[in-house]
């Protein structure tokens, strides 16, 4: 699921080095299911031609306030009026000074002026320019004016300086408006959740793991934290990036990951354990590395605790959901599981049909019986539980409308 799909979106590109960037989000939004029409500043066209964009969304380019394709040779008006957006990226100093200032010299900003849809910018320019009291005097008109800007970004610049004025990467841009269009059903909720493996240490270089990937633990996080919702994420060891929005922390071991838990738990509104916690651990770590023989090793386990039930234990405590991920007899032990924790919901699945890979088929399981959903790429799946859970919330919070009987 992409909160992108058929959405109308007008992408201007202005003239900075970061308008090769634009050609790639062009792709992603595409890709995405977004239907987008590029309005290209003339500035903008020396750096990606009109050839490139049209071939990349699909659609003609416009670049011209004189432009007569529309039948009332008013494309400052109309391109606007069917879009749900306008993104312009890059977008120069020059392009919000005369943003925040309500000049309309060329079709961009016409078409600007003149929009009834939101309005967002990411900015793309010269630390120094960025910094300059008359930019961020005019960054914060835009803001006072309603304008979304996303960005900048830190980081080396085509000048060869390093500072703030990078625009955001295509990806970053696409998650920020995966978020900006999603519902915002969990608005107000703050939510701690952990992800991934844990890693068991038997020696400094060896210990005992599992093969989670962490990516049904993060789509669900991203899922959450687009749904307007606070999201503190404790993760094990995983090879992903962090989340827009997600406050992370790392973490190695199952006790680790109870410790950071706990610390952050008191006054969450819902806790989330998707996290694959190894049951055992060694009773004791070698302080070095244990040498190959020719002999058997024993190793004595002993027995993790159950983060997820200690948390369901608590008085007052959060809204707890469980994921419980099996090989077999997948109702029987859900359902077992989600009773001896007390758990108003758990998410089940089969092994085979979702650890470590990019899809995933899920049951879940509440008070009111079995709700399964088809099989997709964990994004959607976790969309689709975040919506679930926010039925469950909002069931939980709505008052009670008392009987009434009529003589």
């Amino acid at each position: 699921m992409s909160w992108l799909a058929e959405k109308n979106l007008v992408l201007g590109v202005t003239g900075g080095v970061a308008a090769y960037k634009a050609a790639d989000l062009a792709r992603q939004l595409v890709k995405a299911g977004a239907r987008v029409s590029v309005v290209l500043s003339e500035a903008g066209a020396r750096f990606v031609s009109a050839a490139t964009f049209q071939a990349l969304s699909g659609n003609p380019v416009w670049t011209d306030l004189w432009d007569d394709r529309m039948s009332n040779s008013m494309a400052h008006i109309d391109l606007s009026r069917g879009a749900d957006a306008i993104l312009i990226a890059p977008a120069t100093a020059d392009v919000m000074a005369k943003l925040a200032q309500g000049l309309a010299p060329d079709l961009l900003t016409t078409l600007c002026l003149a929009r009834d849809c939101p309005l967002l910018v990411a900015p793309a320019m010269n630390r120094q320019m960025w910094e300059h009291p008359a930019t961020l005097r005019n960054a914060a008109q835009l803001k006072a004016d309603g304008v979304v800007i996303l960005g900048p970004d830190h980081g080396e610049q085509a000048c060869g300086e390093i500072g703030l004025g990078r625009m955001l990467e295509p990806e970053a841009l696409l998650e920020l408006l995966e978020t900006y269009f999603a519902p915002k059903v969990l608005a107000g909720t703050r939510i701690v959740m952990t992800a991934g493996p844990t890693f068991e240490a038997i020696d400094p270089v060896r210990g005992i793991t599992n093969s989670s990937s962490g990516k049904m633990g993060y789509a669900l996080a991203r899922a959450c934290a687009q749904a307007g919702a606070q999201v503190n994420l404790v993760s094990g060891p995983v090879a992903l990036a962090s989340p827009l929005g997600v406050d992370r922390v790392s973490v190695q071991s199952a006790l680790e990951m109870r410790a950071a838990v706990l610390e952050r738990v008191a006054g969450a509104d819902v806790f989330i354990g998707v996290a694959a916690v190894a049951d055992y651990r060694p009773a004791t770590q070698a302080e070095h590395k244990i040498k190959k023989s020719g002999e058997a090793l024993a190793l004595t386990l002993v027995p993790n605790p159950d983060i997820l039930a200690e948390v369901a234990a608590l008085p007052d405590g959060p809204f707890c959901v469980g994921f419980a991920a099996e090989s077999q007899n997948l109702d029987e032990y859900a359902a077992r599981k989600r009773a001896a924790k007390g758990l108003p919901m758990i998410v089940g699945n089969l092994v085979q049909d979702g650890l470590g890979g990019d899809e995933n088929q899920v049951v879940i399981y509440d008070d009111l019986g079995r709700h399964p959903l088809p099989r997709g790429p964990k994004d959607r799946v976790a969309s689709q539980i975040v919506s679930h859970l926010a039925r469950l919330m909002n069931a939980l919070t709505s008052p009670v409308t008392p009987c009434t009987t009529s003589t």
